[in-house]
């Protein structure tokens, strides 16, 4: 339930934060009017995202044994690499992404005719991605805990970031949003460090990749995987109690370049908590 929530969490402040910059945008600059388009956008994204996390689940059932774990294997990687992005283009955009969104509303609104359409379309865009990362890692997290925790841990999460959302709109809530980034893109890559071990399994049981499965260790009369703590852990960071060698390298190559890479410091890199917060 922790992963979810937390993950759903992040991109839901991330969704939340640039509908308040949208609409903040909009009522500093006496556009009020305009507000309905950025709640068309938002849901016509959220359908979008539902739309497509409902299709790729029913497409999943259809498939023999073999093809559903391959399948499954390609999601995960997918939500790996989308996971991964998302977190290093925050590092890169955050101190930026207040001047590039209401430069592209500002740029929406100069059309005279279909101002509102553009609106729609920009705000539509910015939430999609957000909606799209969250639909391939909740896809990847349901394959692996099957019962009612992770998704409860998702709407969760969503209604955290909702509240929050509007805390920081309204003015009520102030976070150190650098901080915050930090510390859940760190999160981050450790559950997408487990999601790629846990793709090289499913590539495995799928037929694909029969290399390097010679088990390193074997803890499980100490630590079984349906332990409390094994659940626990296996969630958090894809703990697996009787892991190969392959599983085991992409693990630690992974998890060892990218918090290098998301870790080191960042040029004449500015404070991004004043640019995301209003």
């Amino acid at each position: 339930m922790l992963v979810p929530f937390l993950i759903m969490l992040r991109e839901g402040i991330e969704a939340a934060l640039i509908v308040g910059i949208v609409a903040s945008y909009l009522r500093h600059t006496g556009r009020g009017a305009l507000m309905p388009g950025v709640a068309i956008g938002v849901l016509l994204a959220v359908a979008l995202s539902l739309f497509v996390g409902a299709g790729l689940q029913l497409a999943v059932a259809e498939f023999p044994q073999k093809q559903q774990e391959l399948f499954e294997g390609i999601v995960g990687l997918v939500a790996v690499v989308m996971l991964t992005s998302m977190v290093f283009w925050m590092r890169k955009a955050g101190p930026s992404m207040q001047g590039h969104l209401q430069e592209s509303v500002s740029h929406a609104l100069a059309h005279r005719h279909g101002r509102a359409w553009a609106l729609i379309g920009v705000v539509f865009l910015a939430v999609a991605r957000e909606g799209l990362e969250s639909v391939f890692f909740l896809l990847a997290i349901f394959q692996q805990s099957r019962g009612w925790e992770a998704p409860a841990g998702a709407l969760l999460g969503i209604a955290a970031a909702v509240a929050v959302g509007w805390g920081i709109y309204t003015g009520g809530v102030r976070l150190n949003m650098r901080r915050f980034f930090r510390l859940t893109g760190i999160f981050i890559l450790l559950v997408a460090a487990g999601l790629l071990a846990g793709v090289l399994r499913k590539l495995h049981e799928a037929g694909v990749w029969n290399h390097f499965q010679r088990v390193v260790f074997d803890i499980d009369p100490v630590l079984p995987m349906d332990s409390p703590t094994g659940v626990v852990l296996s969630g958090l960071l894809g703990y697996q109690s009787a892991p190969v060698v392959g599983e085991v390298a992409v693990y630690l190559v992974f998890l060892v370049v990218s918090l290098f890479l998301f870790l080191r410091p960042r040029a004449g890199a500015a404070s991004p908590a004043a640019a995301v917060s209003r």
